[in-house]
């Protein structure tokens, strides 16, 4: 069994529509240390889709895959392909609310099936040597009782001892999956109960985390935060996360230059065929605050789409930033 508390300490969440293999190079050069997840990709995309839904770029590391699926075969050859490509990590989506998820049997709706979740993550860690590691949340629909919760743990322990955990429970069906993002209240007691109960595992925060000082506050009871929104909307959060959260002194990036820093990158991907709006929508938050932001954002959103649209444009919206 492998700890990957180190890795844990502080992560960007998977989202879906968000962030994919652009977006992760482009957190990479705000913060080398985040553990950072690909979208949710379902085991059927990878067994049966057309596309290669494994690919990253080799600078996202460390990365980890999350899986969307019940079915504990296919779950544990997609971990076996993804350790082969080359992923740190493996997680289950045990947290996901959405509708299209439940048809499918997978996301939060699997909480109410710890047996067969514990048959999942057993069958995955059968095939891989690297971590594999459960995200979920506080509880479902009314089965929402810290007793709840710690059933579903200790089902689920003996195979893997890193949970990441939202901080609200999923209302499986009433609330849409952004509503369930922000309807359901968060209870980071609970979360913190958790880990004093279960002091021998990895336990990640997750939920309505903005600022560094919080990040450093749950760090005081919990092993790990995971940021979401908060990451992605304001992404210069992310450049004091190597020298706040873990310490190091490397230099702290500036979002000038880290977009300046992109430039090898977006020449790359256009001569491969990407669209400039697919890589630049990403970036639109890095300077909010900023004298000039609201012209940077508007100006990429106006321009990134036109046909052949080049780094001319980025350089064009940069000299909006005072």
């Amino acid at each position: 069994m492998h700890n990957s508390s180190s890795l844990n300490r502080f992560s960007i969440a998977p989202m879906l529509d968000w962030t994919d293999k652009h977006c992760r190079y482009f957190h990479r050069i705000l913060t080398k240390k985040a553990l950072l997840y690909t979208e949710m990709v379902t085991t059927g995309a990878i067994l049966f889709g057309k596309g290669d839904y494994l690919a990253f770029n080799n600078e996202e590391h460390p990365l980890s895959l999350q899986l969307g699926g019940s079915d504990p075969n296919a779950l544990a050859q997609c971990a076996k392909l993804a350790q082969e490509r080359g992923y740190d990590e493996i997680n289950l989506n045990v947290g996901c609310p959405s509708d299209r998820v439940q048809n499918g049997m997978f996301g939060a709706c699997l909480m109410g099936n710890p047996n067969l979740v514990a048959d999942c993550i057993a069958q995955m860690q059968d095939q891989v040597d690297i971590p594999v590691t459960v995200k979920t949340r506080i509880g479902i629909d009314d089965c929402d009782s810290y007793t709840f919760l710690c059933q579903f743990i200790e089902k689920v322990m003996p195979y893997t001892k890193t949970f990441i955990v939202h901080a609200r429970k999923a209302w499986l069906s009433g609330l849409s999956p952004k509503e369930n993002r922000e309807v359901p209240p968060l209870d980071y007691e609970r979360v913190y109960k958790l880990k004093q109960d279960y002091p021998n595992l990895t336990i990640a925060i997750n939920g309505g985390i903005k600022t560094i000082d919080e990040i450093k506050c749950h760090l005081q009871h919990v092993d790990g935060v995971m940021v979401g929104r908060e990451a992605y909307q304001n992404p210069v959060l992310l450049t004091e996360i190597d020298t706040q959260i873990f310490g190091t002194n490397a230099p702290v990036i500036d979002p000038l230059s880290a977009i300046q820093a992109l430039y090898p990158y977006i020449e790359q991907q256009l001569m491969q065929g990407a669209q400039l709006n697919h890589i630049m929508r990403h970036t639109l938050g890095i300077f909010n605050g900023r004298k000039g932001a609201r012209q940077w954002r508007r100006y990429l959103s106006e321009n990134t789409h036109k046909k052949g649209a080049g780094i001319e444009v980025v350089e064009q919206a940069l000299t909006f930033i005072k």
